[in-house]
C-alpha cells in the first residue's frame, strides 16, 4: 500500500477517534419528580442512536455515545414522557418528571430494574390498597386468612406454603423487619396492622431465596413496603358499613418544600364483625414521617409510629357443631377468645451519595412491642372441667441497624455494580408466656414462661455484571445467630445458649433479548431460623434449616398493552415447621419439596381499563414419607386471582376482583379436606374536585366460604370422645361500606 494511503487511513482513524471523543461523550444526570424526589427505573433513550440506560435508586444515570443536538426521551410508567435536547455535554442534567396515569405503553423491560416489580407498581396504581389486609394481597399468588377477630396477624399462603403468620416469608416496612423471631404465638409472626394502607407508596416483592439482602425467613419469598416521603395533599376519610363498622383516617401535611417535608397520619377502626358474639374490635394507628434533603449528597429521614389494638374472637369452630345445630356458622364454642397488642416504632434513615458512582444507605430502628392472646383450639379435650383456653403473652424490644454500600463501574464493554451490606438485630422478649387459663382471668397452669434474647448478625457481598444483553449476579450472604433462653419455670437460674452460622450463596442470570423480553434463571440458598425454645431444647440440632431454590422464567411485553410473566420454580426445604394448636408453639418437622408454575398477566385495552390475572399451581410433598402419607397440610396447589379495573380521567373509578382457592389437604393422608372458595369483591367511586365518594363490597355474591381451616382434634363439653375434623373461621358474608374523603 502506498505511503500516502497509509497516512490517509491513519489520519481518517485519528479524525474519527477525535470526533468521537470531542462530539460524542458520556452524559450524566439525575431524574426527580415534581417534589424533587429521586425516581428509580426511568428509561433514558437517545433517539439518534437508540442507546439507552435507566436511573438508579438515587435517580442517577449515565449515557454514553451522546453528542450535542441529540434528543433524549425520559419515560416511566407513572410519569409523562419528557423529551430533552442536549445543549451541553459539560453540565450534568437534572430532569423533572410530572406524574400521569399509569400506562403499560411506558413499560420497558431491562436489566436495570426488577421487571417483576412493575406488576405491583401497576396494581397499586390502578387499584390502591384499602385496608391492612389488602396490603399483602398485592403480591401475585399470595393469599391470606384471618381467624382471630381481626386483631391477630393474618395467616399467609404462598407457593404451596401454609406460612402460618410468617415462617417462610420475610416482611419489612421501610427497612424495618415485621417478622418476630421466637414469638409467643409462632415463629416469624408478622403483624402488619401498624401500617396505615394509604401511606404505602411502593411494594417490592420477590419469590424464592435469591436476594442477598434478605436473610431470615426469605425462603418462599419476601415483601418490602415503602411508605410515602410526602403527601400530594392533606385529607380526611370516613368509612362506615355493616356490622357496626367505622373507620376514620386523617393525613396532614406539616412541611412541604423543595428540601424537606413532613406529614402525620392517624387511623381509628372499630367493628363488631358478622359474628353472633360481637368482636368489639378497636384499633388506633398514629404515623409520622420527616424527610430532608440536607444537600445534594445527604438525605435523612425520621419515621415514628404507634399502634394499639384490642378485640374479642369467636375462634375456630368445628364442622360438627354447625351441622348438628349447636351453633350457627358465625357462632362460637368459646367466645372469650381475643386479645390486645401494640407496637411503637422509631426509624432513622441516612442516605449519602459519596460520588458519581458510589453511595451508602443506612437505617437504625427500635421497636417496643406487647402481645396478649387468648385462644381455645381444642375446647374440652385436655381439661373437661375448665376447658382448654390458653394465654400467649410477651413484651418485646427490638434493636437493629442496616447499612449497604453500592458502587457502579463502567468500561467499554462491561458495566455493573458492587454491593456490600451488614445488618444487626437483637430481640429481647421478656416474660414470654404460654399458660392454661380460665375465662381470661385465672391462670391454671404455666406451660412456658421465660426470657428470650436472640441476636442475628448478617453480612453480604454481591455484584451485578452487565455484558451486552447478559446480566450475571453472584452473591454471598453470611448470618450468625446467638440464642439465649432463661426458663423461669426451672428451680435454678440458668441461661441456655446456642450459636450457629449459615452461609447462603446465590447466583442469578438475566438475558434481555430486547426491551420487550427478559429471560431469567435464579438460584440460591436461604433459611429460616427455629424458635429459641426449640433450639435450646434440641441442643442446636437443625437451628437454621436451609432452603434451596430455582426459578426459570421470562417476562414478556407481548404488545404495547400486554405484559406477561411466567416461571417454573422448585424449592427444597431441609425442615418444615408445623404449628401445634393445643400447645400454641411451632415445632420442626421433616424435609419437603415443592415445584410449580406462576403466571401473571396484565392487559390495558384502553387508557382507562385494566385486566389482571394471576394463576399459580404447586405440587408440594414431604420427602421422607410414604406415598399417600406425604401431603403437606393446608398447602394450596392451585390459586387464581383476576380483576377488571376502571379508572377514568372524569373521576369515575371501579374494580371487580375475584379470588379462587382450590380444595386442599388438611392432613398428611388427605383424608380431611379443607374446602376451597371463590369470592368476588367490588369497589367503585367518584372523584369530584376535592371530594371523593366510594362504596366497597366484600363478597358481592354472598358466598358461604371458610376463610381459614385446620384439621384439629377437639372435644365439646357434652362429648365423651374427641373428634378430629375441620375447624374453621367463616369468611365474611356480603359486607358493604361507604366512604367519603375530603382533600385539601
Amino acid at each position: 500500500m502506498p505511503d500516502f494511503q497509509i497516512k490517509l487511513s491513519l489520519f481518517f482513524l485519528l479524525f474519527i477517534s477525535s470526533y468521537s471523543t470531542i462530539y460524542s461523550q458520556t452524559i450524566e444526570g439525575t431524574v426527580v419528580d415534581q417534589y424533587d424526589i429521586s425516581v428509580l427505573g426511568v428509561q433514558i433513550l437517545n433517539k439518534s442512536n437508540n442507546q439507552h440506560t435507566h436511573s438508579d435508586a438515587r435517580g442517577y444515570f449515565q449515557l454514553s455515545k451522546t453528542k450535542i443536538g441529540d434528543t433524549l426521551v425520559f419515560s416511566h410508567t407513572q410519569f409523562k414522557n419528557q423529551p430533552v435536547i442536549i445543549q451541553s455535554l459539560e453540565e450534568p442534567l437534572k430532569i423533572y418528571l410530572n406524574r400521569s396515569s399509569i400506562s403499560l405503553d411506558e413499560v420497558v423491560i431491562t436489566d436495570k430494574i426488577n421487571a417483576l416489580h412493575l406488576i405491583s407498581d401497576i396494581d397499586i396504581q390502578i387499584n390502591p390498597v384499602n385496608s391492612s389486609q389488602d396490603i399483602l394481597r398485592k403480591v401475585p399468588g399470595l393469599f391470606i386468612g384471618q381467624h382471630a377477630g381481626g386483631g391477630k396477624a393474618e395467616q399467609i399462603f404462598l407457593r404451596g406454603f401454609d406460612i402460618d403468620h410468617g415462617t417462610d416469608i420475610s416482611i419489612n416496612v421501610d427497612g424495618m423487619p415485621v417478622n418476630m423471631v421466637s414469638h409467643a404465638h409462632g415463629q416469624g409472626y408478622s403483624d402488619l396492622h401498624f401500617v396505615i394502607p394509604e401511606t404505602i407508596e411502593k411494594i417490592d416483592f420477590g419469590k424464592g431465596p435469591y436476594n442477598e439482602d434478605k436473610g431470615n425467613f426469605a425462603t418462599a419469598g419476601f415483601v418490602d413496603f415503602k411508605t410515602k416521603s410526602r403527601l400530594d395533599n392533606s385529607s380526611i376519610k370516613l368509612e362506615a358499613g355493616q356490622f357496626n363498622s367505622q373507620r376514620l383516617l386523617g393525613m396532614f401535611n406539616l412541611l412541604n418544600d423543595d428540601h424537606q417535608n413532613a406529614y402525620v397520619a392517624s387511623e381509628y377502626i372499630s367493628t363488631d364483625g358478622p359474628f353472633d358474639s360481637p368482636q368489639n374490635f378497636h384499633r388506633i394507628n398514629l404515623f409520622g414521617k420527616y424527610t430532608a434533603q440536607v444537600n445534594d449528597r445527604d438525605k435523612i429521614g425520621i419515621t415514628a409510629s404507634y399502634f394499639t389494638s384490642t378485640w374479642d374472637a369467636s375462634g375456630q369452630i368445628p364442622v360438627r357443631a354447625v351441622e348438628s345445630g349447636l351453633i350457627g356458622r358465625f357462632g362460637a364454642i368459646d367466645d372469650t377468645e381475643g386479645g390486645t397488642t401494640g407496637r411503637k416504632n422509631i426509624l432513622v434513615n441516612y442516605d449519602r451519595v459519596i460520588n458519581e458512582t458510589s453511595s451508602i444507605k443506612n437505617n437504625i430502628y427500635y421497636s417496643q412491642y406487647d402481645f396478649e392472646l387468648y385462644s381455645n383450639f381444642t375446647f374440652f379435650l385436655d381439661d373437661p372441667i375448665n376447658g382448654d383456653q390458653i394465654k400467649q403473652k410477651e413484651n418485646r424490644e427490638i434493636y437493629g441497624v442496616n447499612s449497604e454500600y453500592k458502587k457502579d463501574f463502567f468500561t467499554n464493554t462491561i458495566e455493573g455494580n458492587f454491593t456490600a451490606g451488614i445488618s444487626l438485630r437483637n430481640d429481647v422478649s421478656k416474660n414470654n408466656e404460654l399458660s392454661h387459663t380460665l375465662n381470661r382471668s385465672t391462670t391454671l397452669n404455666q406451660i412456658q414462661f421465660g426470657d428470650i434474647n436472640e441476636t442475628n448478625f448478617g453480612a453480604y457481598l454481591g455484584t451485578q455484571i452487565n455484558i451486552k444483553k447478559w446480566t450475571f449476579n453472584p452473591t454471598l450472604r453470611v448470618d450468625y445467630f446467638n440464642f439465649m433462653y432463661n426458663d423461669h419455670l426451672q428451680t435454678t437460674y440458668e441461661t441456655q445458649t446456642n450459636t450457629k452460622t449459615v452461609v447462603s450463596p446465590k447466583f442469578n442470570i438475566l438475558y434481555n433479548q430486547s426491551e420487550d423480553l427478559q429471560l431469567y434463571l435464579k438460584t440460591g440458598k436461604g433459611f429460616h431460623s427455629n424458635d429459641t425454645r426449640v433450639v435450646v431444647a434440641e441442643d442446636g440440632v437443625n437451628i437454621l434449616p436451609a432452603a434451596y431454590g430455582l426459578d426459570l422464567g421470562y417476562i414478556w411485553k407481548i404488545s404495547p398493552k400486554m405484559l406477561l410473566n411466567m416461571a417454573y420454580w422448585y424449592l427444597y426445604l431441609e425442615q418444615e415447621f408445623v404449628y401445634v394448636g393445643d400447645a400454641g408453639i411451632v415445632e420442626p418437622s421433616g424435609k419437603t419439596r415443592r415445584q410449580g408454575i406462576d403466571l401473571s398477566y396484565r392487559y390495558q385495552p384502553t387508557s382507562s381499563l385494566f385486566w389482571n390475572l394471576d394463576v399459580n399451581y404447586t405440587y408440594a410433598r414431604a420427602i421422607d414419607e410414604a406415598d399417600g402419607q406425604d401431603y403437606i397440610p393446608l398447602a394450596p396447589d392451585f390459586t387464581l386471582v383476576s380483576g377488571i379495573n376502571f379508572k377514568h380521567k372524569s373521576g369515575i373509578y371501579g374494580s371487580t376482583n375475584v379470588r379462587y382457592l382450590k380444595d386442599r389437604p388438611a392432613n398428611e393422608d388427605n383424608s380431611i379436606v379443607a374446602e376451597g372458595y371463590t369470592v368476588v369483591d367490588l369497589n367503585a367511586g367518584y372523584r369530584w374536585k376535592n371530594l371523593e365518594f366510594g362504596i366497597q363490597i366484600q363478597n358481592l355474591l354472598n358466598t358461604e366460604w371458610n376463610e381459614t381451616q385446620f384439621a384439629t382434634e377437639s372435644r365439646l363439653q357434652n362429648e365423651a370422645n374427641s373428634v378430629e375434623e375441620i375447624h374453621f373461621t367463616p369468611g365474611t358474608p356480603f359486607f358493604a361500606k361507604g366512604t367519603i374523603q375530603y382533600n385539601f
